[in-house]
């Protein structure tokens, strides 16, 4: 019959990577395509992202055909629309739909009880109190960009933002944010930057690529970045500790697994901030959201 594979998938609203995983748990092809989160895109043209990316997958395997065991689907956006989508393909053998959250938690507790803390575009926390590896697991913030999601790239732009703009009006001392604001929308006067932001089709997007810049001015010492980073960071972190005692009760919060993933949360001025502002023993998680698909993958069997 040939050799079986399986195929994993990292959903999110910036990319969907695509795996071809043979028989050994070796990743034996991928593939790269933009975002496909449906509440961002919407339903039609998120399905259309994932068929396509699926599709250029297989296709990458070159002519005859190729026997799939198993799919799991790692994905942003309601999993009921996922599930769905999941029932509606007959060629990827047994196919699973999970929430996107998994392959990081996967990662940061290397399979057993833990949480992870993540901030990339937005954020979340996720924990499992056990070894299963699709039950048992909780889920906590990841509200989206309309809703704050602390921690993460969109909700750094968004203060940088607002803190530039009330510098402009007079009411904040000078920082570097009144030029960085200045810089990223080309305009000078607090008001015409405010109607170009709420005019802009991608809000969040254009928020969240203010969050290097942020880090960087942090990570140089100005202040009022500092202050950025930290208040929204904090607010993460409490987040996370709230669901450690919620999950953990009794456990000393220093001997949970924690992790720490995702651009935001792992770059160096934010590691040593979270690191130090927090009871939990947090490291960062090292590989990327599809090394722990492989590893889910493996698992499944």
């Amino acid at each position: 019959m040939g050799t079986s594979y399986t195929v994993g998938v990292d959903g999110g609203a910036t990319k969907t990577e695509c795996l071809l995983v043979d028989e050994s748990g070796a990743v034996v092809l991928r593939h790269l395509a933009p975002g496909c989160n449906p509440n961002v895109m919407g339903a039609e043209a998120a399905e259309r992202a994932v068929a396509g990316a699926l599709s250029a997958l297989l296709a990458g395997a070159g002519p005859g055909e190729i026997r799939i065991a198993s799919t799991l689907l790692c994905m942003a956006g309601p999993l009921e629309f996922w599930r769905g989508f999941a029932a509606r393909r007959t060629d990827l053998g047994r196919i699973l739909a999970v929430d996107d959250s998994l392959p990081v938690l996967e990662l940061a507790t290397e399979g057993g009880p833990g949480l992870v803390l993540h901030g990339g575009t937005g954020s979340f926390v996720a924990a499992r109190t056990g070894s299963d590896l699709l039950g048992g697991a909780h889920y906590a913030g990841g509200l989206g960009w309309r809703l704050g999601d602390p921690g993460s790239g969109y909700d750094l732009g968004r203060r940088a933002i607002a803190r530039g703009l009330m510098e402009l009006q007079g009411w904040l001392p000078p920082s570097g944010f009144g030029a960085l604001v200045r810089g990223h929308t080309g305009l000078a006067d607090a008001a015409a930057i405010t109607r170009q932001l709420y005019a802009d089709p991608s809000p969040n997007a254009r928020m969240a690529g203010l969050a290097s810049r942020v880090l960087d001015l942090a990570s140089g010492g100005d202040p009022a970045a500092a202050e950025i980073v930290a208040a929204s960071v904090t607010e993460l972190l409490g987040l996370a500790e709230r669901v450690a005692a919620g999950l953990f009760p009794g456990a000393a919060m220093g001997s949970l697994r924690a992790g720490l993933s995702g651009p935001i949360l792992t770059h160096p001025f934010v590691l040593a901030f979270a690191i130090q502002n927090s009871d939990l023993a947090l490291r960062p998680v090292s590989g990327s959201p599809a090394e722990g698909v492989r590893r889910m993958l493996l698992r499944l069997g």
